[in-house]
């Protein structure tokens, strides 16, 4: 049962003097121009994730927020922002109620898999701005378990209403556009079947050694190869696994990171793109929209591709690693294959990613949650070192919507 919802919470004094203290006033001849607040993660968690028969999706999106809550040391009064997609009649107004918060700022924005970068953006800009002070990014899924009771049937395509009529008729599923973007890839810039399998390999990999992680068996290229086909050139294991699962992010103001567990992972850069519905209206089927998104994000923070010490991509297929690697700028278009294959490259993907550790739905605030714990130094399993041995400073989180329809990304730091 959810907690009841407390109540109104005053202004105390000690929030006004915070909020006076850090709004960094500089008097000009005609106006007072206040200084943007800077943010910050304070919590991240995960709720029980891989396979979780017995809980609702209510109950993952608590059992997330309270361990998030608990990491951030703060209490739960101070959150007035939530940012929920994919559950309820009106999210996120539902999940608000379940767990007993009355925020006043609230955001729904839903464009798939990215959804959460976009909204950890739109929540960094509103507490910048001071229209909240502490927003709880938060979700939570039983996208598995649903399947295997028989409440729900997997999807094959997302409708047949508005443009997407043009195309369901011809069978053009999910998977179906991914792996006509991925064929084009191979044509136009010779990637090979090997270097995509050997994204899966690498995932599963990483997914060895991360605790939590859903499979960690390890698999060889021709274990990926010689699998079942789905969509061609994508064998079973070149898809992303369904799991059940749940996560939190809780971003505050950074007057209030002097009363956090741990240190702060700030909020240097944010970006969001859409693209396109329809295949027909997509330009270049090997460009997506992180490369504006990702140009935006490390132009705000004031850093470039080469400064990141880990990335976090969203990895629903294996042919989205590698062209989003390229759209971030890591390595030049049509090379992604071959920059994966490098000793020195960027650690992508740390706690296994979507093929391996987790997929429950929209995987986009795993993302973060999993960039931040690399920062801190606290990955359940492969945790990141620079050459000196000390902890990452800067991480990327790039999310992907839909058939590379969106894109948001974030820049994370600890300086």
């Amino acid at each position: 049962m959810p907690t009841p919802a407390p109540a109104p919470v005053p202004t105390t004094a000690r929030t006004t003097e915070r909020t006076t203290e850090h709004a960094a006033e500089r008097t000009t001849d005609r106006t007072t121009v206040r200084r943007p607040r800077r943010v910050a993660v304070a919590g991240v968690a995960l709720a029980d994730c891989g396979r979780v028969d017995e809980a609702t999706p209510y109950a993952l999106h608590a059992q997330a927020a309270r361990r998030a809550l608990a990491d951030s040391g703060l209490d739960r009064s101070l959150i007035d922002g939530l940012a929920s997609a994919g559950l309820g009649t009106l999210a996120p107004v539902e999940v608000a109620e379940y767990l007993g918060l009355r925020p006043r700022w609230v955001d729904s924005t839903a464009v798939g898999g990215a959804t959460w970068e976009v909204m950890a953006g739109h929540a960094a800009d509103a507490i910048a701005a001071g229209h909240a002070n502490a927003v709880l990014l938060v979700y939570g899924s039983t996208a598995r378990a649903d399947i295997r009771a028989r409440r729900r049937t997997a999807n094959l395509s997302f409708g047949a209403r508005g443009p997407l009529q043009f195309e369901a008729p011809y069978g053009h599923t999910l998977i179906a556009k991914y792996a006509m973007a991925a064929r084009r890839h191979l044509h136009t810039y010779g990637t090979t079947l090997e270097e995509l399998a050997e994204v899966a390999v690498q995932a599963r990999a990483n997914a060895a050694l991360n605790p939590e992680a859903m499979f960690r068996d390890p698999i060889t290229v021709d274990d990926v190869l010689s699998g079942p086909m789905i969509a061609d050139p994508f064998t079973k294991l070149h898809c992303c696994i369904r799991s059940d699962g749940g996560c939190a992010v809780l971003l505050v103001a950074e007057e209030y990171v002097q009363d956090c567990r741990t240190a702060p992972v700030w909020v240097l850069g944010t970006g969001e793109h859409v693209s396109h519905t329809t295949m027909s209206e997509w330009e270049d089927f090997t460009v997506s929209p992180a490369a504006v998104s990702g140009r935006l994000a490390f132009e705000r923070a004031g850093v470039r591709p080469a400064d990141i010490d880990v990335a976090e991509v969203y990895d629903a297929f294996t042919y989205m690693t590698l062209v989003t690697l390229e759209d971030l700028g890591f390595c030049p278009k049509g090379e992604g294959g071959a920059y994966l294959r490098e000793k020195d490259r960027v650690p992508v993907n740390t706690d296994g990613g979507g093929l391996s550790a987790c997929h429950p739905g929209m995987r986009g605030l795993f993302l973060l949650v999993e960039a931040v714990r690399q920062l801190r130094g606290e990955a359940p399993g492969l945790q990141v070192r620079r050459p000196d041995g000390s902890l990452p400073e800067l991480a990327v989180a790039s999310g992907t919507g839909g058939w590379f329809c969106s894109s948001g990304t974030v820049v994370l730091g600890r300086a």
